[in-house]
């Protein structure tokens, strides 16, 4: 019998990278791991769903890294078709269910990972509850998904908001042929944008053939026959007739097993943890998209639904169940997404989240090319930056282009996560050829361009002290 019992509630990124790294470490006789899953797959991309959904990727079997039966053989008790229903902090029990033949059982733990990851926003608005409206987050969500827009049924789709899931399954449902429509109460889609670049994500959409609905909010959803969803109503007045209605509002972290156990969640809504992923519940840990994680520039506390961070997060809870010493050390809100044949990407901070975190600052935008103008190939990309005042602190970028654009936003994100200047980030010593930049990096043209704001901004200053 092992030493110690480490129980892992999810079998996705998070819970499957502490629960790998912790048997890597610790072997079978020192550490017993059993992991519960609710679904049919272990350590798939969840973020490949979309690609799916729209026939990129060809198959389930592609989006998954890891199978149950490959982590049996690591192993770790790897327990499908399985949820977790409670958790007994004082007695350090776990109660499960098996959800092909409904049998209930307790399971002791000494040690807990609780990575249960997230859940699609729902409106608490009529009909939202209905057949035919769908949230994807999981490989079953997306399994559903396509088998609903195999049936032959499905000629109209309303996607309720602009969200990055919610513009990618409108993507790939226009792929399909499908009548699209998204709906989104703000001016411009991804919130996470400056209204500027989310511009550029709008007209993509709309070239593409995809109706773009803003300003306006999802009030309430129409059902017909058998309850079923048949057309959504806004508060501006439109019914818009669907045949399957796509939430694209985001998620939020699913703690509510953790609420009704007593584990602290943190004034984010997700779980507390310091830099080590440990809960402030004795024996608890936590990782992935159900937690809180820290701002390395704002000092905010925010729950980041990404599967770089649950992966990095679960790499270090794991490491330290091993018997190691592992932290984290923060996001910077790095993300990037396809959007039709449009790159959009950012780092760091947008303008309002700058102006919430009471930093002075300068904003620039320039326009060039992915190549050397003259190259062939060469597309168009806009590259924003925000700088702070005086200092010149890269506080953030955002980026908008054709192919070849985006991940240009991986330099930005290197110097905003060691805290340059933009007069830093101006003498990098970037690789230039043609085929794959101008002589001056769009990047670079930016830093230069943010470093002359704020050489101009302190003179401005000087002549009104």
């Amino acid at each position: 019998m092992a030493d110690e019992r480490l129980v892992v509630i999810g079998g996705d990124a998070a819970g499957m990278s502490a629960a790998s790294q912790a048997r890597r470490r610790r072997s079978p006789g020192e550490l017993e791991i059993v992991a519960f899953e609710r679904g049919r797959a272990t350590s798939y991309s969840a973020c490949g769903i979309p690609y799916w959904v729209g026939g990129t990727v060809g198959s389930e079997a592609e989006l998954i890294a890891r199978t149950p039966e490959q982590h049996r053989e690591n192993g770790i008790d790897m327990r499908m078709r399985t949820e977790v229903v409670a958790i007994d902090l004082a007695a350090r029990t776990v109660t499960a269910r098996d959800l092909e033949g409904g049998r209930e059982y307790v399971e002791p733990y000494d040690a807990l990972m609780y990575a249960t990851g997230s859940v699609p926003m729902r409106p608490d608005a009529e009909g939202f509850d209905a057949p035919g409206v769908y949230g994807v987050q999981v490989l079953d969500d997306g399994a559903d998904l396509i088998c609903e827009l195999d049936s032959g049924r499905v000629e109209r789709v309303v996607v309720v908001g602009g969200g990055y899931i919610g513009l990618e399954l409108a993507e790939a449902c226009r792929t399909r042929g499908l009548d699209v429509t998204v709906v989104d109460r703000s001016a411009t889609p991804i919130g996470t944008f400056d209204p500027d670049i989310g511009a550029f994500v709008a007209e993509a959409m709309e070239k593409m053939g995809i109706r773009m609905v803003f300003g306006d909010a999802v009030t309430s959803v129409e059902t017909g026959a058998g309850g079923r969803a048949v057309a959504v109503h806004t508060a501006a007045g439109e019914r818009l007739p669907a045949d399957l209605v796509l939430l694209g509002l985001g998620v939020r972290p699913n703690v509510a097993l953790a609420r009704e156990a007593g584990i602290p969640l943190g004034s984010s809504g997700g779980i507390a943890v310091d830099n080590r992923m440990r809960t402030q519940a004795d024996g608890v840990w936590a990782a992935g998209d159900c937690v809180e994680s820290w701002h390395r520039l704002s000092g905010q506390r925010m729950v980041v639904a990404l599967g770089t961070h649950a992966n990095k997060q679960g790499r270090v809870a794991g490491i330290n169940l091993g018997g190691g010493y592992a932290r984290f050390p923060g996001v910077i809100g790095t993300a990037v997404t396809k959007v039709c044949d449009l790159e959009v990407a950012r780092t760091g901070l947008s303008e309002q989240e700058a102006d919430l975190a009471g930093f002075r600052y300068v904003t620039v935008s320039v326009d060039s090319t992915t190549k050397a103008g003259y190259y062939p190939g060469a597309q168009p990309i806009r590259v924003k930056m925000i700088a702070e005042k005086r200092t010149g602190l890269l506080l953030g970028a955002q980026l908008a282009g054709r192919e070849g654009a985006a991940k240009r936003i991986d330099v930005c994100a290197t110097a905003v996560w060691n805290a340059m200047s933009v007069d830093e980030v101006l003498g990098l010593d970037l690789s230039y050829a043609p085929p794959f930049s101008p002589v001056w990096d769009p990047v670079l043209i930016a830093a230069r361009k943010a470093f002359e704001a704020v050489e101009a901004d302190v003179r401005a200053d000087a002549r009104t002290e």
